[in-house]
């Protein structure tokens, strides 16, 4: 056994992200005082990022299983039955310090990260969406950050050959030293070849794939579980640097070997690389393993079993194989030009017997370090929300036809196409639907069926409300996948949130995991994968609550999807659902009058429900010819967005209401949807808005080149849809160049 170390001063253990307790427990566990390895694997799975010891506890709430579920939490990704022995298996991870501190570098790696977690499950990713989050568009460093972010995304997703369909960008102050990229894949598996990290079989060899091992990323789970400041903002070297042309070939190596039946279990080198990867495999099969670090593919002179064992370089596997198939697993990955090297053995007694140069650098039970990390009780307050119904003032507020133009101008609503098109979103021809509509569509290969894909989440709801906030994020997924024909499945998510020590920020957390826990059973869409990203926050200031949501759904013909733009003139233009009073937390509550207040929409879970069914039928049966769901912005922007296709189609309607024209136009209630059907079919949708007790309000017609909209009989706007297409799509760029 190596030496103690003396020399575990109180301040290295803090270095290492430990409190004094967590240290004393350390030693109590071992019997003895740890050495700087086992010092640096137990700050590693003991980190918030690896061991969710301040958010544990809450997580059980979730629903995790339905009759669809394979795979649930716990695993690399979520595993979803789509039928004809067929699985979609996903996963969202956040990529948030690293990203802020290398913007390129730190969107690349969560984006390889995330694939990594989607094909070591057997699966071949065919997707990748992303959720950005990024500050006022003026602060310091934030063009730099936006740019480095979307090439990073782009440049990675685009040189592996998976297609970047969809995501959300969102801005506000409040991510001006904190931004967050939330990544998301997708990926396709038969059902009978789901692998697992599950190690078994003593005497099995412990293989090792990928890109040799290098210094970059070493204390990255720590980095991701702390409060950041500008001396953490500096640290360069916690930044993985990834090569997309590797994981291409790791990619086809892994998903050939697995074609075989010589793997027992693997797993990708995440957070906390080989320390994670080894120990958590372990605790999945009850067994140990004896590891010879000096036998791990380096790529840099003079490493040493701690940089080993905490580096996080990227593009890298373990591997479990049958006793005697080593050989043949090592010679697929060597002829896709991947280094692999058998660098230990599966054990029965469950503890992980770390060697260097030969001696023993490292001997610990695998249960304390993965099972008994510490699980805080911390105390909080939930934040008392607002009730929908307070009012809001509408004071200075100009005409509506000027309101609407600068909202489609607006950081978060105006076209993103300089985002969009550095990505390749039609890479292997299986994408139906891209960026820009309410959700991607995926064909599934071989069959009719497709599936779709949507992030999404409203800062502002969560912050004004977090429960609410939290379950309208999941009732915004199901409506946008049920406006492209497809029936929601199942939910990943990233919850992203400050400083759980502040009672405040863990009462949000709490808050929001009520929120999605009760949106998800209202929905049927268990929770199968995620990822919990705490201590966003700089010098005190902490981001909004982002409770990030993806959402996988199906259509059993993906023929039968629609898209959002207006796609014949003469089409009959229908609103469903009923229009509130409600523009707290709106976007034009904060574009327009420089107001970020008021309170939450209120969320009718039956009405929404009622929706997404309609919505689905009607789809279905071919009745609409364009579906958008009405959020941010409002019934105005709903259609402006509708009337920015291909083909310059708008609409000239004509509302009657209690509401004043601009609380009709600009509310953000929830649990609408703008369609367009032929003339002659409005029949069946009024009946079948009167079978799922969903208003059906038919508000004019699509007229080619115009948008135009009066209120019980007064003008509010007219505008040529070529003009609000350039200035929505010629908006970003400008904000940028600003």
């Amino acid at each position: 056994m190596a030496k103690t170390a003396a020399h575990l001063t109180p301040a290295v253990v803090a270095e290492h992200g430990l409190s004094p307790d967590e240290f004393q427990k350390i030693r109590e566990i071992l019997g003895r005082e740890p050495n700087l390895v086992e010092l640096g694997i137990y700050s590693a799975l003991w980190s918030e990022h690896c061991s969710y010891k301040s958010s544990k506890t809450f997580l059980k709430e979730l629903p995790t299983t339905g009759p669809r579920v394979l795979q649930g939490p716990g695993e690399n990704a979520g595993a979803v039955d789509i039928g004809d022995g067929l699985a979609v298996v996903f996963k969202m991870e956040s990529h948030n310090h690293p990203s802020f501190i290398e913007p390129y570098q730190g969107a690349a790696t969560g984006v390889g990260g995330i694939l990594r977690d989607v094909f070591t499950m057997g699966a071949r990713p065919l997707a990748i969406l992303d959720g950005l989050f990024f500050g006022d568009p003026a602060a310091p460093r934030m063009h730099d950050l936006v740019d480095g972010v979307v090439r990073g995304i782009g440049g990675y997703g685009n040189c592996v050959g998976v297609p970047t369909v969809g995501g959300m960008t969102f801005f506000h102050p409040a991510y001006d030293r904190n931004i967050l990229v939330n990544a998301m894949a997708v990926g396709l598996v038969r059902q009978d070849r789901i692998f697992r990290a599950k190690a078994a079989g003593p005497g099995n060899p412990v293989l090792y794939a990928g890109s040799k091992t290098g210094r970059d990323g070493i204390h990255g789970a720590s980095m991701a579980s702390d409060v950041f400041d500008d001396e953490k903002a500096r640290r360069r070297p916690t930044v993985q640097v990834g090569d997309p042309f590797v994981e291409k070939l790791v990619l086809e190596a892994v998903l050939e070997v697995l074609e075989g039946d010589a793997v027992v279990a693997i797993q990708d080198m995440g957070a906390a690389g080989l320390t994670s990867s080894t120990f958590e495999m372990c605790s999945r099969g009850g067994v140990g393993m004896e590891l010879d670090l000096s036998k791990v593919p380096m790529r840099e002179a003079g490493m040493t079993p701690y940089e080993l064992m905490l580096s996080e370089s990227q593009e890298r596997m373990v591997l479990v194989v049958h006793k005697g198939r080593e050989a043949e697993v090592a010679a697929i990955f060597r002829r896709w030009g991947v280094d692999v090297e058998t660098i230990g053995v599966v054990r029965k007694e469950p503890r992980m017997r770390l060697l260097w140069e030969g001696g023993v650098v490292a001997d610990l039970e695998i249960a304390p370090l993965v099972e008994s990390a510490p699980v805080y009780r911390r105390a909080f307050t939930i934040p008392r929300a607002l009730p929908p119904t307070t009012p809001v003032s509408l004071d200075g507020a100009p005409d509506d036809a000027a309101a609407l133009r600068a909202l489609l101008a607006s950081p978060n609503l105006c076209g993103k196409r300089w985002i969009t098109t550095q990505y390749d979103w039609s890479v292997r021809t299986n994408t139906v639907a891209g960026p820009g509509g309410d959700a991607a569509v995926i064909r599934v290969p071989g069959t009719a069926k497709g599936f779709a894909m949507t992030c999404d989440v409203n800062p502002r709801y969560v912050a004004a409300d977090p429960q609410t906030g939290a379950s309208h994020a999941v009732a915004e997924a199901a409506l946008n996948l049920a406006c492209v024909g497809a029936k929601p499945l199942a939910v990943t998510d990233c919850l992203n949130f400050g400083n759980p020590e502040r009672p405040e920020i863990l009462g949000q957390f709490a808050a929001a995991i009520r929120g999605l826990s009760e949106a998800c059973r209202v929905f049927e869409t268990p929770v199968v994968s995620g990822n919990v990203s705490l201590y966003n926050e700089t010098d005190g200031v902490s981001i909004l609550p982002t409770p990030t949501v993806g959402m996988v759904g199906l259509l059993d013909d993906v023929t039968r999807t629609v898209g959002l733009h207006f796609a014949q003139e003469g089409d009959l233009v229908a609103l469903l659902g009923t229009t509130r009073d409600e523009l707290g937390a709106s976007e034009y509550l904060a574009t327009i009058l420089g107001r970020d207040e008021g309170p939450c929409p209120s969320l009718d879970f039956a009405s929404v429900r009622a929706l997404v069914n309609m919505l689905l039928e009607t789809v279905r049966d071919g009745m609409l010819t364009s579906a958008h769901d009405v959020s941010e912005g409002g019934l105005a922007v709903a259609l402006a967005e509708a009337a920015m296709g291909p083909r310059g189609l708008g609409a000239d309607i004509d509302v009657r209401t209690p509401l004043s024209s601009t609380r009709l136009l600009f509310s953000q209630t929830a649990g609408r949807a703008v369609v367009s059907l032929p003339a002659g079919r409005e029949r069946n949708l009024v009946e079948a808005g009167r079978r799922y007790g969903v208003a059906t309000a038919l508000l004019g017609r699509v007229v080619s080149g115009r948008l135009a909209a009066s209120v019980n009989g007064v003008r509010a706007f007219d505008f040529e849809t070529s003009a609000l297409k350039a200035l929505s799509e010629s908006a970003f760029e400008r904000l940028l160049e600003a």
